[in-house]
């Protein structure tokens, strides 16, 4: 790689003089005490530099080099730092190897190794029925996949009326936000667990692996499709059409999930599902007694539903 006395060879780039070496290590504040990644870095630099006696060094390597240096320590400091949070020879396995919805999660692009990176930033939280994960306009400095239970995302108007936009499950992705604050409120129906992801260090993480990065663009794509499903909901259907609608569209949900799709679980009120489908919770009850007496559902204890008739229960859906 050396030329004679120490310099770099012919074809290697331009070489370092005595100036443009000071005047680089002159932009670096020498040793910075504090704790932050700013900080973290200047020192890596700073070493870096005093390192390369002049002018043994070419500017370009020094430059790709520190560059190395930084991307290298920036998932170091993120992964390493967090006791348990990288898998080692001899050491317990990443929190994250056993998760049962990891394959419908936003690591289902992962291998291993890369699962135990993303451990190192991830925050389980545990939540009960009725207990809030967020309120709307909160600052969006999270975001979250659901892994166990059930989670209600709501908007509310200025006079108190509420709009449930949807029901999560695990495998569900939340807290996506254009602005710095959060689009909806969020709430558990049933005891619920949940990753937490701060976005300031995901972020990295998504550009560092970019199949995770195209795999929130699939989980995203597929909440607008909810979406506008939701709205033909609200605007063209009936209620015995919403309702039905609704029913399959949980069993559909449970099969993506592994599990049966009959009997239905449905464990959110009335109230909820009112507020979802745009009606009363009056109409609600009334309709789900309809479908009972027509032989179409079977109401079950601990909110289960049973479809007794699925061709009749799809073509109400359809509107036939």
């Amino acid at each position: 790689m050396y030329g004679q006395g120490g310099m770099l060879g012919a074809g290697a780039g331009t070489v370092l003089d005595l100036h443009q070496w000071q005047a680089q290590r002159a932009r670096l504040p020498g040793t910075c005490s504090g704790s932050g990644f700013f900080c973290a870095m200047v020192n890596v630099a700073s070493e870096r530099l005093d390192s390369y006696a002049w002018p043994c060094k070419n500017i370009s390597w020094l430059l790709n080099d520190l560059q190395a240096e930084m991307a290298s320590f920036e998932i170091k400091k993120m992964t390493d730092n967090l006791p348990g949070a990288r898998s080692r020879p001899g050491g317990p396995a990443s929190p994250c190897s056993a998760c049962s919805v990891r394959h419908l999660t936003l690591c289902a692009a992962l291998d291993d190794q890369e699962v135990a990176d993303m451990a190192g930033i991830v925050t389980l939280v545990e939540l009960g029925p009725g207990e809030p994960l967020f309120d709307e306009a909160e600052p969006a400095k999270h975001v979250f996949n659901v892994t166990a239970g059930a989670i209600k995302i709501y908007k509310l108007l200025p006079d108190g009326r509420r709009q449930m936009t949807g029901f999560l499950f695990p495998g569900d992705f939340l807290g996506l936000a254009n602005d710095r604050t959060y689009a909806y409120s969020a709430e558990a129906v049933t005891y619920s667990t949940l990753c937490r992801f701060p976005r300031k260090k995901l972020e990295p993480l998504l550009e560092l692996y970019p199949k995770m990065e195209h795999r929130l663009l699939s989980m995203a794509s597929h909440e607008l499709a909810v979406a506008q499903e939701q709205m033909l909901l609200l605007g063209r259907k009936t209620a015995r059409e919403k309702v039905a609608s609704f029913l399959l569209m949980l069993s559909r949900r449970a099969v993506q999930r592994g599990q049966k799709d009959n009997p239905v679980s449905v464990p959110m009120s009335r109230n909820d599902i009112g507020d979802f489908l745009g009606l009363t919770t009056e109409t609600v009850s009334r309709t789900f007694t309809q479908l009972k007496q027509s032989g179409v559902i079977a109401l079950q204890s601990n909110g289960k539903v049973e479809i007794s008739d699925r061709r009749a229960l799809e073509e109400l859906a359809g509107g036939f």
